[in-house]
């Protein structure tokens, strides 16, 4: 399970980077292509590892679901708050990350 957080945390990174770059560095404003082109494979295939990871650890299809999402949204808040300055510590932001992290913590402590 460590192994399939672990890539799903840098398929994230790598997928805010694909996204958000556009706001982040003006040269990526008119380059969706070239970003997607950048990105988007080497994504792909982590995300891949990832899910055959949690799978295999777990026997549950559903459990990759739940763990990507719950990595997902802490990476995004995370990167969105480092590099665009986007407070993540408002209530409503801030509930959604423990909520991501009891999603997390569900799916690997409860057998």
């Amino acid at each position: 399970m460590k192994l399939g957080i672990l890539l799903f945390a840098i398929a994230n990174v790598i997928v805010w980077f694909q996204f958000n770059s556009q706001f982040v560095w003006k040269w990526f404003q008119d380059k969706p292509v070239t970003i997607n082109l950048m990105l988007a494979v080497p994504a792909g295939i982590i995300f891949w590892y990832a899910v055959r990871s949690v799978v295999t650890d777990t026997g549950e299809l559903w459990a990759s679901k739940m763990v990507g999402f719950g990595v997902g949204n802490i990476i995004f808040a995370t990167m969105t708050w480092f590099l665009m300055k986007e407070s993540m510590f408002t209530t409503k932001t801030m509930i959604c990350m423990f909520l991501a992290c009891l999603i997390i913590a569900t799916q690997v402590f409860w057998k």
